[in-house]
């Protein structure tokens, strides 16, 4: 029983999500494309948004593409470069460590932020707020493996997750059996960031897709122009 669970779970379930992410994603785009957006609510308690929202930014940035190049890199690679398995495993801890507590530090004050401010609330949706408990979760369960991996500084137990990553991509029909002996951290790490995968196309993370990246060579200023005004009737006298 346990064998078919892991196999659904770490198998069959990073599929399923990978499906429902595109074709949830394209579908959304195509059909409902006014709802591409974050929901901004930057006007109402804005100073606690700019400090959570950038630590959060900045923090999920770098642990993203730290896990994007730390599990689909070829093993080979680091091989070639000469970088052991255990410096790897240390620079992973550091890094993401740091980069782990800025974006739960940033998400603790979003999440105060949305549940406990009565304006913010009132004009969040549900799955606003689910979304971003679940990446708090997410991210403290992140944080929650740190403890596991210093007890594997030879860094084959990262291995283990390269090998399940780019097995998953490589259809390679034994890429569940290389985590069946994970922590169990390690295996709730993994199955609520392909939940969330499944949610991506239902929720505000879209806006990812469409960065606005000519944000950061704009103006600092908007320009807004005043609203014409119609002129007022003059009356003419009689005769």
């Amino acid at each position: 029983m346990s064998e078919f669970l892991n196999t659904l779970l770490f198998g069959i379930y990073p599929y399923i999500a990978l499906v429902v992410m595109i074709v949830g994603t394209i579908v959304r785009y195509d059909r409902d494309p006014y709802t591409w957006r974050s929901g901004s609510s930057q006007l109402l308690r804005r100073k606690q948004l700019i400090w959570g929202s950038v630590l959060f930014h900045v923090g999920v940035l770098i642990v993203f593409f730290g896990h994007l190049i730390g599990l689909l890199t070829p093993i080979a690679f680091f091989d070639m470069l000469g970088i052991s398995h255990g410096a790897k495993q240390v620079l992973a801890i550091v890094v993401g460590g740091i980069a782990g507590v800025m974006a739960i530090v940033g998400a603790t004050l979003l999440v105060h932020r949305r549940l406990f401010d009565a304006r913010v609330r009132a004009a969040s949706s549900m799955t606003d707020t689910l979304i971003i408990i679940l990446l708090w979760l997410q991210l403290l369960l992140g944080l929650l493996t740190i403890p596991v991996s210093m007890q594997h500084l030879d860094g084959h137990e990262m291995v283990k997750f390269m090998n399940w990553a780019q097995g998953i991509f490589t259809f390679d029909t034994a890429a569940a059996g290389y985590v069946a002996g994970a922590a169990a951290v390690f295996k709730l790490h993994l199955f609520l960031g392909l939940t969330i995968m499944v949610l991506f196309p239902f929720t505000r993370l879209v806006h990812m897709l469409s960065a606005p990246v000519q944000y950061l060579w704009r103006p600092g200023y908007q320009v807004v122009r005043e609203r014409n005004k119609r002129p007022t009737p003059t009356r003419l006298p009689a005769g």
